[in-house]
């Protein structure tokens, strides 16, 4: 096993992860999706939003990869960059109030709103995940880790399609669980201390990424 491309992996997976568990725009539309639309119709949004962000990894492969072979300049700069946008996040995590997360608790759901379809979640999912700006921010930053010329394509398109799938199982667990009120209100109350958790760890990789990047 080579234990340097495995640290690398968990190192990118944990990050990940625990940007997943911040709640974020795609994360309220997934609930809000779930109470309005019940389970089955409401996996087209996780789909959507898997799809956005199968879009930006993509491109933070091909696009940023092509950059990196080009300049050690250019990875330098880009791996500062991308340890100190990890960094703002963590800032704004740990910065926010309790009344920010109010909008995780959904009032009562109206009986007349027309019904939706799995093709029409899917699509507002996707315009959800495309259209905002911090899901490609967040994977420029992180992978400024991996897109290395030391590292083979074959590796990081496996961590680009593992990202893609732990994102759609995350948003339809996700689904399931709070589409269920008493579910959803336990978490509305711990999504406060989740965030400020997942924001330090965030902070601490994001460190040590620019650590890493004027080191050399």
């Amino acid at each position: 096993m080579d234990w340097a491309l495995f640290s690398i992996f968990v190192t990118v997976a944990v990050a990940h992860f625990l940007a997943l568990l911040s709640p974020g725009p795609d994360f309220v539309l997934v609930v809000k999706s779930a109470i309005k639309n019940g389970t089955q119709k409401s996996i087209g949004v996780a789909a959507g939003i898997a799809s956005a962000n199968a879009l930006y990894i993509a491109f933070c492969l091909i696009g940023v990869g092509s950059l990196l072979a080009a300049s050690v300049m250019v990875m330098i700069v880009l791996k500062i960059a991308g340890g100190l946008f990890l960094m703002y996040l963590a800032i704004m995590a740990l910065r926010a109030k309790k009344i920010d997360y109010k909008n995780l608790e959904f009032s009562e759901i109206k009986v007349n709103q027309p019904e939706s379809t799995f093709v029409k979640e899917f699509i507002t999912g996707f315009m959800s995940g495309i259209l905002n700006p911090k899901n490609l921010l967040f994977y420029l930053s992180l992978f400024t880790v991996v897109l290395t010329n030391e590292i083979n394509l074959g590796f990081k398109v496996l961590l680009g399609i593992w990202m893609t799938l732990v994102v759609f199982f995350w948003d339809v667990s996700v689904i399931y669980l709070l589409s269920r009120d008493k579910v959803r209100r336990k978490f509305s109350h711990l999504a406060y201390y989740i965030d400020k958790c997942t924001g330090a760890i965030l902070g601490l990789i994001g460190f040590s990424i620019v650590k890493s990047a004027l080191s050399k």
